[in-house]
């Protein structure tokens, strides 16, 4: 693709579109990982995951799409050397409970899908983590299966080695709990260890009390014995993991309300002592209040305090655009990727990817942006959706590309031109 053939983006900063893909014609993509210079893209509406060559990031191919079971999602992956992990969760943007999505984002999502009364269950899903060999990333080979029962796994934190992290909907929670994966045979991962927060477990009586907020965990990140762990309309949960089949608690905090919730990522940046933690946008219009990205002082670590947020993008009325305006996700610092704690990459859904440089923490400032054009068609199928921009996630690698996932618009390929 030419550079005169690429998408014009609506607005940019500092930043240059090197290469893009319609992934297939499955546009719709979550998470994405690149290895060997192949991105792997988990789809939201296409159900399954795609993986595109990008050897020549000016000319990125798609190569292989793997379909995901019936109603199963698909959305979050990770890679590492010659290992990818695949969630494998029911699908509830497709069930019919859910085509409002903030039945989605609101109560207990254990409840509504059933799995504090399992018995009631017909399940037509498949819930657990896939595991595949990409030694040729081109040609994945499944070489095992984590089952869990329950509503399935949401997001894995690997980056090698004998441990996984992850987020599981199981049966008797109200919403997704914190375990803890031996990967020691590949082929047969088995959960060593879990936690959860007071009130989650009803199957062993437990009860909790808030009946409209989501407090359940998106995911963690780990750095050495410690797990940041972003924990929706709960906010912010540290833990000590040196004991993996007893994860003990550090702090937990929360600060919804006042503000909205929805925390999604908590990266840590070890040699700064800093937490960036963001709370995702989850509704159209900013329903759900206008969402910050924070930075936190960790010096204590059962102590964290919030000392700034991140600017929030001005150049356009994002607000009134439609569809969701504000933060889904940061580049994670993994250690096959870039590694900075002074930049930070962030998707702002409707606003695009937004690059902050914050090495004064206490005077962040957005140094780049880039806002890819309106999507050619709209692949969520949810009833009244408008076909707007969603840029969903970001992965940047070593040399400084920026491979950006929407929800509608394809994998974008970027280079950061600051200082």
């Amino acid at each position: 693709m030419s550079s005169q053939d690429l998408p014009k983006p609506d607005y940019v900063k500092n930043m240059k579109l090197v290469g893009y893909s319609d992934q297939g014609g499955r546009p719709d993509g979550v998470q994405v990982m690149v290895n060997k210079n192949h991105a792997i893209i988990g789809h939201m509406f296409s159900d399954g995951f795609s993986i595109i060559n990008c050897n020549n990031p000016r000319k990125p191919e798609q190569v292989a799409y793997i379909s995901s079971p019936p109603n199963t999602w698909n959305i979050h992956l990770q890679s590492y050397d010659d290992l990818l992990l695949v969630i494998n969760a029911k699908n509830m943007f497709a069930a019919k409970e859910f085509q409002n999505e903030e039945e989605y984002y609101k109560g207990k999502l254990g409840e509504k899908v059933g799995m504090t009364d399992p018995k009631s269950l017909t399940r037509n899903w498949t819930a657990g983590i896939d595991v595949y060999d990409i030694s040729n990333p081109g040609n994945p080979k499944k070489i095992g299966f984590m089952n869990v029962e329950g509503g399935g796994v949401h997001r894995i934190w690997y980056v090698g080695g004998q441990w996984a992290y992850a987020s599981a909907l199981l049966d008797g929670f109200t919403d997704y709990i914190f375990i803890i994966i031996d990967m020691s045979d590949p082929t047969k991962p088995k959960e060593v260890g879990r936690f959860w927060l007071p009130g989650m477990n009803v199957a062993a009586g437990e009860t909790m009390s808030q009946n409209q907020a989501r407090a359940g965990l998106h995911h963690p990140i780990i750095n050495g014995d410690t797990a940041y762990l972003a924990w929706r309309d709960a906010g912010l949960v540290i833990m000590d993991i040196k004991d993996k089949n007893n994860p003990e608690l550090i702090v937990h905090r929360n600060w919804s309300p006042p503000f909205g919730g929805g925390t999604h990522n908590a990266l840590p940046l070890p040699n700064r002592d800093l937490l960036v933690v963001l709370d995702e946008a989850v509704l159209d219009n900013c329903a759900d209040g206008i969402k910050h990205i924070w930075i936190f002082d960790i010096r204590v670590p059962s102590n964290p305090i919030s000392i700034a947020t991140l600017p929030i993008p001005e150049d356009f009325d994002y607000k009134n655009k439609g569809a969701h305006f504000g933060p889904h996700n940061i580049h994670e610092n993994r250690p096959d990727g870039m590694i900075s704690e002074n930049l930070i990459f962030a998707t702002q859904q409707n606003a695009g990817v937004r690059v902050y440089d914050i090495s004064n923490e206490y005077q962040p400032k957005e140094v780049a942006a880039f806002v890819p054009p309106k999507p050619k068609k709209l692949m969520d199928r949810r009833p009244n959706r408008k076909n707007i921009i969603q840029s969903a996630d970001i992965w940047v690698s070593k040399e400084g590309l920026a491979y950006v996932s929407d929800y509608n618009a394809g994998l974008y390929i970027l280079e950061y031109e600051g200082n």
